[in-house]
């Protein structure tokens, strides 16, 4: 089977159902519609780069929220591991546990360094499902956050802003 492309500006959300807290399934198309969604794929709980992200995007979520978005983070975790991960990290957004790596998979996500780790890459949805931000680094972490939150106060102001040209280092 060939490596699906990265998702990017444009593209739909694809229409995938994960395992949220609690084992419950969570479809990610059934987010989509009220809120600005801001999925992210990073590379495994409790890991220096993906703890400073969580982190970051912790202590922004409220702004997140104020300007209409949902934040949802996926790792190839456990629930179990995404459990006490946000637990010890006071996390309020969902985790969702990929450790198929179908929704990689579906969203074209690369692994990086050398193909050892997966990748990190966070996308920004509309409220009608369409992706309009892409940005691919797995080392400015905190990058991810402001560009995100950048993109999402946009979109709350001014309604449908055009798509934004994909970030990768």
């Amino acid at each position: 089977m060939a490596k699906a492309k990265l998702l990017k500006e444009g593209d739909s959300v694809p229409d995938i159902t994960l395992t949220g807290a609690g084992n419950r399934p969570v479809r990610l198309r059934d987010l989509v519609g009220g809120k600005v969604l801001v999925v992210y794929f990073y590379p495994k709980d409790e890991s220096p780069g993906c703890t400073a992200q969580a982190c970051g995007l912790r202590d922004q979520y409220e702004d997140f929220v104020a300007a209409g978005a949902e934040v949802v983070g996926i790792s190839g975790d456990s629930v179990a591991s995404h459990e006490r991960f946000a637990s010890k990290h006071r996390l309020p957004f969902v985790l969702l546990s990929d450790e198929k790596g179908e929704a990689r998979e579906a969203f074209g996500v690369p692994p990086s360094l050398l193909g050892l780790i997966p990748g990190r890459v966070t996308f920004v949805v509309d409220r009608a499902g369409v992706i309009r931000h892409t940005f691919e680094s797995q080392l400015r972490v905190g990058e991810h956050v402001r560009s995100a939150l950048e993109l999402v106060r946009t979109l709350a102001g001014e309604g449908s802003a055009a798509p934004r040209t994909s970030v990768a280092e």
